[in-house]
């Protein structure tokens, strides 16, 4: 059971229960108001006799004209089974079963649903034996009874009213707000989130409120990295085109042998513009989050081997000498080819920033996660640049040692963080700079088959 649909319910069961409640107390005022209470028989007998011994018959007839006037009965007094009073009719059914109330000390008819007969007798302060009969017929309607029950009708209804526009305001307040919040964005006003406390409810409006938040935050960062990107793409395009277009006009201004050296510049330029479109198409597919990457168990010491034997020409190339450090095999789950990628990125840039000397591969387990770290000997990174080395185009104060379009450490981390790992940049103990990408961990074959 969802968590709204389980408040919804309970939200509706307590409204009945109040409802319940609130019609069973008036109910009950209505039935004291409109009927009363059962009478003293006794009583009422003592009080007839009293009023007889006290004034006579007429004192009895004031006293019983009261009582009807306030109760609706009518009473009388028996006295040696004669009629004190002058009833101007005697009901036929009361005369049927006027034998058995003159004849018991107390007794209740009920000959009819609507109707009780009463015998109750008494000995006043005389001495003498009388008896009290009361006929009750149909009980009048209440004169403020429709106005009681009008009052139950109306608490009920408003008992419903006050908890349906509790739980109507509890949803619909989450619900306006995502509202808002959406209308907001789409007039581009991107930093627009549901807020109000919403987000950390516990129901599916809460998790709506989180993952609209979220998704806003995601596109708000996604929108400002093109916007960032794109600014940096149109600067890095510009000077080689600046270039290509300068070449190409000396070109046309000489000819034969004397244009060749321009056109191999030319074809450079275009090789160049080639390699950071394709880095670029590259970053931007990683951006959108990888989609269809399939994931497969990879040896990260043999990637390591073979980018190594790859990257051995390039090295070669610039003096500089390779080294891996493998202590055991170490399995992550992941797209082979783009952990290939992201290594060869950080050999490269290794190899391009070494100075000569030795780059080493280190590969070793930190916990759940295999740490693979590559190690230079170069001049390394002024430590206010060290944050900034995985954003897309930046190349810091050592641009100038080596080419590049500062792409490549990008590319790393947005592998790294689609592969559930991180990259981290730190200078070394004794020079140089230290690149680490963090990969989790599974188990190795070996593990699972003794598991």
């Amino acid at each position: 059971m969802s968590p709204l649909y389980r408040r919804l319910l309970l939200w509706f069961c307590l409204a009945n229960v109040i409802t319940l409640l609130v019609s069973v107390a008036v109910t009950e005022r209505v039935s004291r108001r409109a009927y009363g209470t059962e009478m003293d028989w006794a009583g009422l007998a003592q009080a007839a006799d009293a009023a007889y011994i006290r004034g006579g018959r007429q004192a009895l007839e004031e006293w019983a004209v009261a009582l009807r006037r306030e109760e609706h009965v009518q009473v009388t007094l028996f006295e040696n089974g004669a009629n004190l009073l002058d009833w101007p009719e005697t009901p036929q059914l009361l005369s049927r079963h006027l034998p058995q109330l003159l004849g018991s000390d107390s007794i209740v008819l009920r000959p009819l649903p609507e109707l009780l007969l009463v015998g109750q007798k008494v000995v006043g302060s005389d001495g003498v034996a009388r008896q009290l009969v009361l006929l009750r017929g149909p009980h009048p309607q209440h004169a403020k009874l429709e106005l009681l029950l009008t009052v139950q009708v109306a608490l009920s209804l408003l008992a419903i009213g006050v908890v349906g526009w509790w739980v109507a305001r509890s949803i619909a307040r989450p619900v306006a707000a995502l509202q808002q919040a959406a209308q907001r964005m789409a007039g581009g006003d991107l930093s627009a989130r549901v807020g109000g406390g919403f987000p950390q409810a516990r129901d599916e409006l809460g998790l709506l409120a989180r993952e609209f938040d979220h998704m806003a935050g995601r596109i708000e960062a996604l929108l400002a990295h093109e916007r960032g990107v794109l600014q940096d793409v149109s600067h890095e395009l510009r000077s080689p085109l600046a270039r290509l277009q300068l070449i190409l006009e000396l070109a046309r201004q000489e000819s034969g042998a004397a244009a060749a050296p321009h056109f191999e510049r030319a074809e450079r330029e275009v090789a160049r513009l080639d390699l950071m479109i394709g880095e670029l198409l590259a970053l931007s597919r990683m951006e959108a989050d990888l989609p269809g990457m399939s994931c497969e168990a990879v040896d990260l010491a043999a990637l390591a081997a073979e980018c190594l034997a790859e990257a051995k020409l390039e090295a070669d190339a610039h003096d500089v000498q390779l080294r891996l450090d493998a202590a055991e095999p170490l399995e992550t789950s992941g797209s082979p080819q783009l952990l290939a990628r992201a290594l060869d990125n950080l050999l490269s840039n290794g190899i391009k920033f070494a100075g000569g000397g030795e780059l080493r591969v280190k590969l070793a387990r930190n916990g759940d996660r295999a740490e693979l770290s590559v190690r230079d000997q170069g001049p390394g990174v002024p430590p206010a640049e060290l944050e900034k080395l995985f954003r897309p185009f930046f190349r810091g104060a050592n641009a100038a040692l080596a080419e590049g379009h500062g792409l490549g450490l990008a590319i790393v981390d947005r592998i790294a963080r689609a592969h559930g790992g991180r990259v981290s940049a730190v200078n070394a103990e004794g020079g140089g700079l230290r690149v680490t990408l963090s990969l989790p961990l599974i188990e190795a074959p070996g593990a699972r088959a003794g598991a």
